[in-house]
């Protein structure tokens, strides 16, 4: 017997493989959580503690029509009988289906403080109260019992709950859902009840109705707080692949204002909708973020003036800023528009399936008419039953003299209802009703209402037949079930789609209003401390004209010092890349002018805050512009791990930036460059090696952005690359500098061209046993070396200084003074470019 069961002997050890013992433990999991808790079930809509909730509730009597009671009486109730898991977790889910901004048709009524959309936690369970709202009880427990759907034994096996609540209405689509399982999750958007009933009736009418007509009928997610859907893509991807990006606006609207008393009326933008859960609160203090950094120019107030009536968020601009420029702003850099991602997944038939939106509707209307059959099946076995007991008590009117002749002459009662069954042939429950009849029932009325009731009940059998024999009949039913469900509980849809004209007028508009103010040059200077200075071209002059023109040589103590100059437009997009290898763009216009004496902001500020200021280090400052995207952006890692992907998939990155280099632990992004087919790349070593070889696409081909990318050269211990230099001819030279101040130009026409990979040539002879090489740079005619010791100390290097040196030559010029231990820390060169051409940094 314990063989077939499977169980073994006390004390018995069993030697099992660790992978295998925690894989099948692993699968065990995930399907617990996948099944029994986070993915919602596609025929009613709900996770297994909503329904125990609603069904806790049924059983409390909590109808629309009884008092409110407390939501603690009813998490004791779905953790004593039902649920098993934290009384918080519970009444966050009951919470959930209160909140009017949370679900598009609250399944819950609340009476209390149950949280708002500036995301104000919700009172205690033991201070607020509830009860089931008229479309939670009427349109998924009203016909709740065993004989309409499965029940199951509880945790306990002390109870017995349903295992789907007998839904009227597709409450997935109507509510939606949100989870996260292993390895899967779901987000279905709530959908408005009119659209969702007629799609449903469309599709009973014509099985084969095309996804077009479908999605005629329900055009798009309708979200309880209202907004703007702009590009229909997102929406017809999700209702036809199960996944889609559903961008989605707030709504706003110009105004003229009132400041202050004796003040100008100004233009302002109102807000009076957000997108389906933005924190209202987060959102205004995130604008006021954008505002004092920088990064949005032109708001000179934000005020809330929301109430119970409905939202109302007032943003003063000044005199001189354009609204329509504002709102664009507040689009793009705040959650103003933010995209729903959509993914429709649900279990279906026990298992996690991605559903189509055809898929759900057809996945409820089988289950509701499985429903309605066994409804209908088991009040056609109740109708017949009581059909068969006033058959007999008719019989017994109609024989009633004879009947109290029997019952007068009987000996007994059981002797008697023998007898009267084998007189009148009638069954033991015909028998026993007609024994256990009252006298009253021999009235006339009492006669003429149990004629009553057995007309009514033979026309309702016939009814419930006809139902149950012929389908037509039975979706009949369902598409009037339905319609009812509309008329009661239906409403407007709260979010607007917009159209394709609308959207090309829109961006028609803002393109006018941008080109009435057009692009201004503007220079950009990048610091040694991570600073970025926005400025005109006269005032940059200005400024240099002040500091002098000759760069100074001598190594002094300053406060920051220009690493990199640009001349672009304010049109432009700034690439960034960080030292973890995220790559973001930056429109240069977004980037805040300074003022005189002003040092700029730091650029890592102007990145998304989810940016660490520790991580946002930035590698690399790059403009780009239409005669560099053809280019390849070169990537090298500290530990020689290089990259190359095309330029172009850098162009207009959302917030979110974009994963450019996966990077190992203990690796960082050290040097960026761009190159071509054709073009060479120079690369060194902390040991003195460099290694030169050729770009093209079978020595460094390019490769998805996942990837971590080859080895560019090999290092031996301790060491680690220094530098990488793109070379375009046969006369470019590089400049090494070494920790302890040694310099020398070397041209690269000596150095022999070998594959990607190798070990390199050893190009620079140190004059020290412990001296090492920190930096390697182009060397241009006119360019200057900005250099920075490890005492603090900064120095600017004209290169025509340093002298050209072969590789078989020990460098001996050294570029300046230094204190005891002083070494060189940091080398960069620096450029000044305008907005056709492109600088390597690193």
């Amino acid at each position: 017997m314990a063989d077939q069961l499977n169980i073994l002997p006390a004390g018995q050890v069993v030697i099992t493989a660790l992978h295998s013992e925690v894989q099948r433990s692993y699968l065990e999991y995930a399907m617990s959580v996948i099944v029994g808790r986070a993915l919602p079930d596609a025929r009613d809509g709900l996770k297994p503690v909503h329904r125990r909730i609603l069904y806790a509730m049924h059983e409390l009597g909590l109808t629309p029509d009884r008092p409110f009671r407390k939501c603690a009486r009813v998490v004791g109730d779905v953790l004593g009988k039902y649920h098993p898991h934290g009384d918080q977790a519970v009444y966050d889910a009951l919470v959930r289906m209160v909140q009017d901004f949370s679900s598009r048709y609250p399944l819950l009524d609340g009476h209390g403080n149950f949280g708002s959309v500036d995301n104000d936690p919700p009172a205690a369970m033991r201070y607020t109260e509830t009860r089931l709202a008229a479309v939670g009880h009427e349109a998924l427990l009203s016909e709740i019992g065993e004989a309409t759907v499965d029940f199951t034994d509880n945790f306990d096996n002390s109870q017995q709950e349903p295992v789907v609540l007998p839904a009227q209405l597709p409450n997935l689509l109507l509510n939606g859902s949100s989870g996260i399982a292993v390895g899967m999750a779901t987000n279905i958007p709530p959908h408005n009840l009119g659209e969702v009933v007629d799609g449903l009736i469309a599709l009973i009418d014509r099985p084969d109705l095309s996804d077009r007509a479908l999605l005629d009928l329900i055009p798009g997610p309708d979200f309880p707080t209202g907004g703007e859907i702009i590009d229909r893509k997102g929406i017809e991807d999700a209702y036809l692949t199960g996944r889609g990006s559903i961008p989605v606006r707030g709504i706003a609207q110009f105004e003229e204002v009132q400041p202050g008393r004796g003040r100008q009326r100004r233009s302002a933008i109102v807000v009076t909708e957000l997108p389906y859960q933005v924190n209202k609160a987060a959102w205004i203090e995130k604008i006021a973020d954008l505002v004092n950094n920088g990064r949005i120019e032109g708001i000179a107030d934000i005020r809330d003036e929301s109430d119970r009536d409905g939202m109302r968020v007032v943003i003063e601009l000044k005199r001189e800023a354009q609204p329509p420029v504002i709102l664009d702003t507040l689009y793009r850099l705040t959650p103003l528009q933010s995209n729903f991602g959509a993914i429709m997944l649900a279990l279906d038939g026990g298992q996690p399936r991605q559903l189509t939106l055809r898929q759900m509707l057809q996945a409820f209307l089988d289950f509701r008419e499985t429903t309605l059959t066994r409804q209908y099946r088991h009040e056609l076995e109740k109708t017949d039953a009581r059909l068969h007991l006033l058959e007999g008590l008719r019989l017994a009117l109609d024989h009633l003299d004879e009947l109290i002749d029997l019952l007068r002459n009987a000996p007994d009662g059981t002797t008697a209802k023998v007898t009267m069954q084998e007189t009148f042939d009638l069954s033991d429950r015909q028998a026993d009703a007609i024994l256990a009849m009252p006298l009253r029932r021999l009235t006339g009325l009492e006669r003429d209402n149990l004629q009553q009731e057995y007309e009514e009940l033979a026309q309702r059998r016939d009814r419930l037949q006809q139902l149950l024999g012929d389908r037509r009949e039975l979706l009949k039913a369902l598409k009037k079930e339905l319609r009812s469900r509309k008329k009661k509980f239906g409403d407007q849809r709260r979010t607007r789609i917009q159209s394709e004209a609308e959207r090309v007028e829109e961006s028609q508009h803002l393109a006018e209003i941008l080109a009435e103010h057009q692009e201004e040059e503007t220079v950009l200077e990048f610091t040694q401390k991570g600073y970025v200075r926005r400025s005109s071209p006269r005032a940059y002059q200005r400024r240099q004209s002040r500091q002098g023109a000759e760069a100074e040589a001598e190594f002094q103590e300053v406060e920051d010092v220009t690493l990199q100059v640009d001349i672009a437009t304010t049109s432009q997009e700034l690439l960034v890349l960080t030292r973890e290898g995220k790559a973001y763009t930056l429109t240069i216009g977004d980037i805040p002018a300074t003022q005189r004496q002003s040092k700029g902001v730091p650029l890592v500020n102007l990145l998304p805050n989810a940016v660490p200021s520790e991580a946002g280090v930035v590698a690399v400052q790059r403009v780009l512009t239409e005669t560099a995207l053809p280019q390849d952006l070169i990537m090298l890692t500290r530990q020689g791990r290089i990259k190359r992907l095309p330029l172009a998939d850098f162009t207009h990155l959302t917030g979110r930036g974009l994963t450019a280099l996966k990077l190992k632990e203990g690796d960082e992004l050290a040097y960026t460059t761009l190159a071509t087919t054709g073009d060479q790349l120079a690369i060194a070593t902390s040991g003195g090696r460099l290694l030169r070889f050729n770009v093209d696409d079978d020595n460094l081909p390019p490769i998805g952005r996942a990837a971590q990318g080859p080895q560019a050269l090999r290092l031996r211990k301790q060491e680690c690359v220094v530098g990488c230099v793109r070379l375009q001819n046969e006369r470019d030279c590089v400049t090494l500098i070494s920790a302890a101040g040694f310099a020398q130009r070397l041209p690269t026409a000596g150095l022999p061209i070998a594959l990607r990979g190798g070990l390199g040539t050893q190009a620079f002879l140190f004059k020290q046993k412990t001296d090492t090489l920190v930096a390697m740079t182009a060397a241009p005619q006119q360019g200057e070396l900005t250099v920075v010791t490890t005492a603090g100390r900064v120095a600017q290097i004209a290169l025509s200084t340093i002298p050209r040196q072969g590789r078989t030559t020990s460098a001996n010029y050294r570029l300046g003074k230094f204190d005891r231990g002083e070494r060189i820390e940091s080398v960069t060169l620096t450029t000044v470019a305008d907005n056709e051409s492109q600088q390597s940094s690193g």
